[in-house]
């Protein structure tokens, strides 16, 4: 491949935050797994699996993600004892790993600007509470996306895992957009397990990192948002 071409598919690709209810054609679909599954792995273990979701399953994947974002709602609002409420009602979230926790001291900036930045574009005040939950339910619908993604990564090779796990994923999602498929990652189903395990199989062993949507972009003005794209930080030498 001519290096320009590489570097202005890897440019083009970003995250995608409203879709048109397209179908992506199975074979579509097909061609992109094929190539996701090039990318390098631990000892050629392919840590990872994958559960898709189109049409009805999707939908219904929807709607119980929604339900779930919506039993926290309390609790990001900061209200007074909704932790315990939560708790003690059985709806805690169920996820494999801590979604929601606080961000490393060093790393918190750069995802309060990004937060500052994007709801800002979308013409939400910090302070309007109804259009900021709004925001956060259609992240858990997966911005309307025909196509909703789970990844999962096994217990007994982390972290690892976890490394095959976004090398794959980078390679799908720039196989996505070689074919005018667009993507965008959807760190917050990881949130919750459930919702999953009431649609798919998933071997014991496997853990759910992340989920991610594909499909093909609207005209919503939200898809005008691009995200910085700092230099890869390297050491300095001793």
């Amino acid at each position: 491949m001519i290096p320009e071409l590489l570097s202005t598919l890897v440019a083009s690709r970003h995250s995608v935050r409203d879709f048109r209810p397209d179908p992506v054609p199975q074979w579509v679909l097909d061609a992109i797994l094929d190539d996701a599954r090039q990318a390098p792995s631990w000892s050629n273990t392919r840590p990872f699996m994958l559960a898709l979701a189109t049409g009805d399953r999707a939908d219904r994947l929807r709607d119980a993600y929604t339900a779930e974002f919506d039993k926290t709602l309390a609790v990001q609002h900061k209200e007074l004892f909704a932790k315990t409420r939560l708790v003690f009602s059985g709806d805690r979230p169920d996820g494999d790993y801590p979604v929601w926790r606080r961000y490393p001291k060093d790393l918190r900036p750069h995802a309060e600007e990004l937060g500052s930045r994007l709801y800002a574009h979308m013409g939400i005040a910090r302070d309007d509470l109804e259009a900021r939950d709004e925001a956060g339910r259609r992240n858990c619908q997966a911005f309307g996306a025909p196509v909703i993604g789970f990844l999962l990564v096994h217990k007994g090779l982390m972290p690892f895992a976890a490394l095959d796990a976004g090398i794959m994923l980078q390679t799908l999602f720039l196989s996505a957009k070689a074919r005018g498929v667009d993507s965008c990652p959807l760190g917050v189903l990881a949130a919750w397990r459930t919702p999953l395990n009431d649609e798919f199989e998933i071997p014991h062993a496997y853990r759910l990192i992340t989920g991610f949507a594909l499909g093909y972009a609207s005209k919503d003005p939200v898809n005008d948002f691009r995200a910085e794209r700092r230099p890869v930080k390297i050491a300095e030498p001793r």
